[in-house]
């Protein structure tokens, strides 16, 4: 996820931690080169522009050049602006109550991940105790109402059909059909074209007339750079857009699209998709963003996962197991099985400041996570709760049980006695554990 901005940008940081002292040398060099940064990210030169004029005067005023830390001063400056490129504070969905009903209305070219993004949303807003309803307007891409009866299946939301082949009376239909059935959130799934054409805005212009939405969404390819940025345009001058949902965010490496689109169209960024999965939606935060651009992590967005996949009480069990030194290889099992829920290993370590911009995907190998829960698998219920137990024979049988090699599973039981080792220096630690502890209780 944007990791050739970011490369770039924790280079630039590295070098002014610390400093002492900053010339204005210092500083139009700094921005020179954040400047060639953003435009080969494929941000908009306009957005550029203003960024680089900004930041130069404020940081050329005595706030830097005089601070106690300048370098840090400076730093605070570049993570300011980049956050109000990004859109400053995250905006959230402005729907009425649960005992009125409120309408979302989908628009987007085709393959931009339309119809997969609505039933993401609808299962998050399932899951936030609203009760949506997903509406098959697309009435143009063949399959496309049965894709969205399949990803409402899944997600168990309810999907509204119509055989006709009016797509403003199927919306309309719609509205009818969640008023009778209690569903207080409708969102419209509509047609999309390879590009923006007179048909394609004329259809969804009546289905915003049949159906008048509280709010009205884009869907765009967060990959297509500047291109997103002018559809965009195109499609808030027609329906008067309320915000964006930027799919595919997770493969951009460049950061185009979410760094132009505020600055330039004015309409607030409110999800990203980071990945295949349907859980795969999260809200857009602008200075979380900002951070993992800057290289310096995101913790909030970290620790939010990990409440989101590992109870309280899971984590009291592992702390006492901890502290008593019992951690076993099952344990181990559970939490590879925890940290794969959360999301890709390299998604995470850009969310941790030690990491974030020192390492990347190819630094590790995913499949590692892989072989060591199949590993731990072809062992049995014994040997997973103790290890001492696995001797010569018992790892030749593990080792061929799990398709790898004996090498494996004698690294793999070093790396869990060193994980034992480390966890037993932490029970030691009443202040760690009590921040460990800290991060699982209810905000």
């Amino acid at each position: 996820m944007l990791e050739k901005i970011t490369n770039t940008f924790s280079d630039v940081i590295r070098k002014l931690s610390g400093k002492s002292a900053i010339s204005e040398k210092n500083i139009e060099e700094t921005v020179e080169r954040i400047k060639l940064a953003l435009l080969d990210a494929d941000v908009n030169v306009r957005v550029v522009r203003r960024f680089v004029n900004s930041t130069i005067e404020e940081a050329k005023g005595e706030k830097v050049l005089r601070a106690v830390d300048p370098g840090q001063q400076f730093i605070k400056i570049i993570a300011d602006k980049i956050a109000a490129m990004l859109g400053d504070k995250k905006q959230d969905l402005q729907l009425k109550g649960p005992d009125t009903q409120s309408v979302i209305l989908f628009a987007g070219l085709q393959g931009a991940g339309k119809t997969t993004a609505a039933a993401k949303l609808a299962l998050r807003l399932k899951r936030g105790g609203r009760n949506p309803l997903l509406a098959a307007c697309d009435l143009v891409r063949p399959a496309a109402v049965e894709q969205l009866c399949v990803l409402g299946e899944k997600t168990g939301v309810p999907v509204y059909r119509e055989e006709a082949k009016d797509a403003a009376a199927a919306a309309k239909g719609a509205l009818a059909y969640a008023r009778k059935n209690g569903n207080d959130v409708v969102i419209i799934d509509t047609a999309g074209r390879l590009q923006i054409d007179a048909g394609m805005m004329g259809e969804i212009g009546r289905i915003k007339a049949a159906a008048p939405p509280d709010e009205i969404l884009l869907v765009a390819d967060a990959m297509t750079g500047q291109n997103a940025v002018d559809i965009a345009k195109a499609f808030d001058e027609q329906l008067g857009l309320t915000g964006v949902i930027l799919t595919k965010f997770d493969s951009d490496a460049r950061g185009g699209a979410a760094l132009s689109l505020k600055s330039i169209t004015g309409k607030p960024i409110l999800f990203i998709g980071t990945g295949e999965k349907l859980e795969d939606l999260e809200p857009f935060h602008p200075d979380r963003i900002a951070s993992r651009i800057l290289g310096m992590g995101d913790v909030v967005s970290l620790v939010e996962k990990a409440q989101e996949t590992i109870s309280v009480e899971a984590a009291q069990k592992l702390q006492k197991k901890m502290a008593t030194n019992q951690f076993t290889l099952q344990d181990m099992l559970e939490q590879i099985r925890q940290v794969k829920k959360m999301g890709s290993l390299q998604s995470l370590v850009e969310m941790m400041p030690v990491l974030a911009g020192q390492v990347r995907e190819q630094d590790f190998d995913p499949a590692e996570m892989a072989r060591e829960e199949a590993i731990i698998l072809s062992m049995t219920d014994k040997e997973r709760a103790n290890y001492l137990i696995i001797g010569p024979s018992r790892r030749k049988r593990v080792a061929l049980g799990s398709g790898t090699s004996v090498a494996e599973v004698h690294r793999l039981i070093r790396q869990f006695e060193k994980t034992r080792l480390t966890m037993k220096k932490m029970t030691k630690n009443k202040k760690m554990q009590a921040q460990f502890m800290r991060q699982f209780k209810p905000s």
